[in-house]
């Protein structure tokens, strides 16, 4: 029995890092004690350069780098330009209901129509990035994603907004693909409910490439929060805690939570009032979920702290050099997260076997 325990995962820093993102390998090389691909640990002496303008202006210019290789990448696959030098706000992950790409979507909604309401106020221009695929037969899943797809032909093509906001949707998300789309994002997205995600590993993928998490308190983002500080990620919403009780007292009621927030309501209705297609329907399955199958993943609970979340995330990334350290203790924390590690724990704990 006492074989039965936890192993935070990992992931391979080699591939994830090394391989993936050569240019900032060489960053962190140049200014490590020893080189990181053997001990990926080594990677927490960068923390005594985060203090330096010097490195953190030679980070940025490694980001700005991924962040054009990623830009023509997209320039290719979906034939959109996107500002390289906008904020590449990422998710890329299973598309499920519980990892709520659906808020992602109403935030994105809500920042179209302030747009468009306010243009007297931009916002810091923002690229939103989705990969996911969903099951074959789940079709909730599918009207996500055929929502961030007609939003994206709407956004990218209007001249009232299309300088500030610009939506990706990368067809055939896989590992390939993550190898450069990782490397050149700035904001991870990991907004599942929380107490829904085991321990995914995205999240460390993009820690160790030196983007900032924004995110709940659910799966490996507890851990990545502890090592960094939570100044040095962007939390939001409600903690699994809160949730269970939140689901125990039944008192939750989808529809007032949205009549009493113009917001949401919105957001919301864009969803049937033709907005995103001349189909006032097409996407009727999305909103009854959050409407009369009482939002069961809190989207409409988590909305405003997620927006609060949001505003925080353009603050600090105009502060480049701040956004810059967060970026470095992001990485020099990742040695944690190697894969190497796992597995040395499961040998120590549970097999009680030496290295060969």
């Amino acid at each position: 029995p006492n074989k039965f325990n936890n192993k935070t995962n990992g992931v391979t820093h080699r591939r994830w890092l090394a391989y993936a993102n050569p240019e900032l390998s060489a960053f962190l090389n140049k200014h490590l004690d020893h080189p990181f691909i053997e001990d990926p640990a080594v990677l927490e002496s960068l923390l005594k350069h985060i203090d330096r303008p010097e490195v953190l202006d030679e980070f940025l210019q490694v980001k700005q780098k991924r962040k054009e290789i990623l830009a023509k990448f997209i320039k290719e696959k979906n034939n959109v330009e996107i500002d390289p030098y906008s904020i590449f706000d990422t998710q890329i992950k299973r598309l499920h209901a519980y990892k709520r790409q659906l808020l992602n979507c109403l935030h994105i909604i809500y920042l179209y129509q302030n747009l468009l309401e306010h243009p007297e106020s931009p916002i810091y221009p923002r690229t939103f990035i989705f990969g996911a695929k969903a099951a074959p037969s789940y079709y909730f899943a599918k009207k996500v994603i055929e929502l961030i797809n007609c939003m994206a032909e709407k956004i990218n093509y209007d001249p009232r907004v299309n300088k500030y906001l610009k939506v990706i949707f990368l067809e055939n998300y896989d590992v390939s693909s993550a190898e450069i789309i990782i490397p050149g994002s700035d904001v991870s997205e990991q907004i599942s409910l929380a107490g829904k995600e085991a321990s995914g590993t995205g999240n460390m993928k993009f820690m160790m490439n030196g983007a900032i998490t924004l995110g709940t308190l659910d799966g490996a983002n507890v851990e990545i929060s502890q090592l960094v500080g939570e100044d040095n990620c962007v939390l939001f919403g409600l903690k699994s805690f809160e949730v269970d009780e939140f689901k125990a007292s039944n008192t939750y009621n989808a529809f007032k939570t949205y009549m009493e927030n113009k917001e949401i309501k919105a957001a919301v209705d864009s969803l049937i009032n033709g907005t995103w297609h001349v189909k006032l329907d097409e996407f009727k399955a999305i909103y009854d979920e959050l409407l009369y199958k009482n939002d069961e993943y809190l989207l409409l609970i988590d909305f405003a702290d997620y927006i609060r979340a949001q505003k925080e995330i353009e603050r600090l990334y105009q502060d480049r050099h701040r956004w810059a350290k967060m970026c470095l203790i992001n990485i020099a924390k990742s040695g944690y997260f190697s894969s190497d590690r796992t597995i040395q724990e499961y040998a120590d704990d549970i097999w009680k076997i030496s290295k060969v």
